[in-house]
């Protein structure tokens, strides 16, 4: 596996994370006034941090990564201990989600309980968010080129607090597509769904095989529904023209931007290496050498 792209992965997602952080929740018009196109990073903003940090989407990535290197394979009572751990550090961000399920852990329920109680008491439309496929990326570095494990590994590390299969469905393709493209396929996303097509939830399915195919699509919601979330950052993470180009473009729609952000980010970072993103960017996010490094750990390392 090529360094630079797989430390672009892990630094795509964070940059786009960072980028997007200080302007969550705005719409696009807001942005727009404020800034213009926001292309750099800036501090302040919603949450009121420094420019260049990461929220709960790197932090939750890195938990991965670490369990990845540290355990040698994928280890999801291990991941789901970081979290905890992450938790009680006081994140200044964390999706509901998540939240509940970790109180879950806290409480004494394994892994593979937590998030399913929480999703069973959930109503549609606040029960498949996208608060696991923000930070399922490290799993498309360790099982680049065994698509079965890597479809199990990917739905068992949302099953820890996002158990709906829009979700943990949604985390197996969006690391389909990355290893994909980290293998140098010529139709990542269209492969990724072919290889889950027979489980995948119809509306996964509907909404991102024209992305697949390539079709301009107009109408692309920013909301934090775990659906809209793929379809927007597949959408402008396989298009786009550079890696700046892609994150910029999905943070400037406005709505859950850091999320969505970081998403594109995992994808652009696959197809344009860490090389492709802007200096400045990097020099300013958190994390940069802890990323490089756990990237370049997992690349080294035969898992599964």
């Amino acid at each position: 596996m090529d360094r630079d792209r797989a430390e672009g992965v892990l630094l795509g997602l964070a940059c786009g994370d960072a980028l997007g952080r200080p302007v969550e929740f705005k719409s696009a018009e807001q942005i727009t006034a404020q800034y213009g196109t926001l292309s750099e990073m800036v501090g302040n903003g919603t949450w009121g941090k420094p420019a260049g940090t990461v929220t709960d989407d790197t932090d939750q990535a890195l938990c991965i990564a670490e369990s990845l290197v540290e355990c040698g394979e994928f280890n999801p009572e291990d991941v789901a201990d970081r979290f905890v751990a992450w938790y009680d550090s006081n994140p200044f961000d964390i999706g509901n989600m998540t939240r509940r399920s970790i109180r879950a852990l806290k409480q004494g329920k394994p892994w593979d309980e937590a998030g399913r109680e929480v999703w069973k008491e959930s109503s549609e439309g606040a029960n498949a968010g996208n608060g696991s496929v923000m930070r399922c990326p490290p799993l498309a570095l360790a099982y680049p080129d065994d698509p079965d494990r890597l479809v199990q590994t990917s739905r068992e590390s949302s099953f820890i607090t996002h158990a709906d299969e829009r979700c943990t469905y949604g985390c197996a393709v969006l690391n389909l597509t990355i290893a994909g493209l980290l293998r140098d396929d010529d139709e990542p996303l269209e492969t990724a769904l072919e290889t889950v097509h027979s489980d995948t939830p119809e509306e996964l399915l509907s909404a991102l095989e024209p992305v697949a195919r390539g079709e301009e699509l107009e109408q692309l919601s920013t909301s934090g529904y775990v659906i809209h979330s793929l379809q927007t950052a597949l959408h402008d993470g396989l298009r786009a023209e550079s890696a700046e180009n892609a994150i910029v473009t999905a943070v400037n729609r406005g709505g859950d931007t850091d999320t969505i952000g970081a998403i594109t980010g995992a994808v652009a970072g696959a197809r344009f290496g860490a090389s492709g993103l802007p200096e400045s960017w990097i020099e300013t996010v958190d994390g940069d050498t802890e990323l490089r490094r756990s990237a370049t750990r997992m690349r080294d390392l035969t898992l599964g």
